[in-house]
């Protein structure tokens, strides 16, 4: 359902401005109006990477008065295949040194206000207090909780996205809408202690351009919600499959705090145990030697760069995309699957698994084996 409007518009654009934004203003149903809304907006987002770049570029273009732009990273090369405000030249230098220069040249009257700060639950709302609404492009699961809690607290509008490998979902949560709408918080989507440990995408990968379509869908909700144009995703869960083309949603309703069963339509991150995985056997650290003694193969499936600097020895040195792509092409095992924290290795071996082939994952991975680090045991 439509929404009212998050601010209150401006008196008047500058002559530049409406220059700038004509074909926003000429879009039946939001006109001069809703433009006006958003110069007077202030936008908050945490992170300036995958999600974050597209989320900076958009709302800059689109005239959002101010953005808040949180990150306390530095630009890495390897970041430049999703993270499309920063150069090649900007390596080493703070990710929200970019996002300053991208919006500034889009929008000149777009105030950039970066905090090159970590996002923790003792400075959130401190750091968010008085933006209209909050993106979150963040990277970890720990930070999103932090970030929810911090809006929830504040009452603002949470937009939130999240990409993994060739999957991604968007929505907005809110727990103070406007009356006869109901709240709905993370905690809807995601109970607490039901989501393990996820994979980084340094670890399983992630399709940049997918990036760049959900920071420009979070973009859109955004706009959305500080006109009043359009129906927010609020209560409604976008799912994208990039590989198939393909997009639904699925109703998201706020069970946690009716004292409901969770909706049976929600689901962790795309591929990350998902119901029906099966089960997958684990292997203390502390028993690697007697394991290894009955002739168990050790299937190491981290990238080559890090195999490179040491393995078990003897193990098979096979990524996980590769393992993922034919997991019955190494025979019918028994392997012991192993890569550096054990999230890598427990999808490989769920992988195997459904294919027939006997696997263990070695708990903890290779962070579990100190005395490995040093190569004193590897290979």
């Amino acid at each position: 359902m439509p929404l009212p409007p998050l601010v209150e518009p401006v008196a008047a654009l500058s002559p530049a401005e409406r220059e700038r934004t004509a074909r926003h203003t000429t879009l039946a149903g939001f006109g001069e109006l809703a433009q006006r809304r958003l110069a007077a907006s202030r936008v908050a987002i945490v992170g300036a990477g995958g999600l974050g770049s597209p989320a900076v570029l958009a709302l800059a273009a689109a005239g959002v008065g101010e953005l808040i732009v949180i990150d306390d990273d530095d630009v890495e090369v390897s970041n430049l295949q999703r993270q499309v405000i920063h150069r090649r030249r900007d390596a080493g230098s703070p990710k929200v040194d970019g996002a300053v220069r991208a919006a500034s040249d889009l929008s000149p009257e777009t105030v950039v206000r970066p905090v090159r700060e970590r996002l923790t639950a003792a400075r959130a709302a401190d750091l968010l207090w008085g933006a209209h609404l909050v993106l979150d492009g963040t990277d970890t699961f720990e930070t999103r909780t932090v970030v929810a809690a911090a809006c929830e607290a504040l009452g603002v509008p949470l937009v939130w996205g999240t990409v993994q490998e060739f999957d991604a979902q968007v929505t907005v949560f809110w727990s103070d809408p406007p009356a006869g709408v109901e709240p709905v918080v993370l905690a809807d989507l995601y109970p607490p202690q039901a989501v393990g440990t996820l994979p980084t995408c340094a670890e399983v990968g992630v399709l940049g351009a997918l990036c760049l379509q959900v920071g420009s869908l979070m973009a859109t909700e955004a706009i959305k919600l500080l006109t009043g144009v359009g129906e927010p995703l609020l209560g409604r869960v976008l799912l994208i499959d990039a590989l198939r083309a393909r997009t639904r949603e699925v109703p998201l309703r706020p069970s946690l705090a009716t004292g409901a069963e969770p909706h049976r339509e929600r689901r962790a991150v795309p591929g990350v145990g998902d119901a029906g995985d099966p089960a997958v056997p684990h292997l203390p650290a502390t028993e690697l030697s007697t394991a290894l003694a009955t002739g168990l193969t050790v299937l190491d499936v981290r990238e080559p760069a890090e195999t490179a600097a040491g393995t078990i020895a003897g193990a098979l040195r096979h990524p996980l995309a590769e393992v993922l792509a034919d997991p019955g092409a190494l025979g019918t095992g028994p392997f012991l699957v192993v890569c550096q924290a054990g999230v890598r290795a427990e999808r490989a071996a769920r992988a195997l698994i459904a294919a027939g082939v006997t696997a263990t994952v070695l708990e903890g991975g290779m962070d579990a084996l100190p005395h490995l680090q040093d190569g004193a045991h590897a290979c």
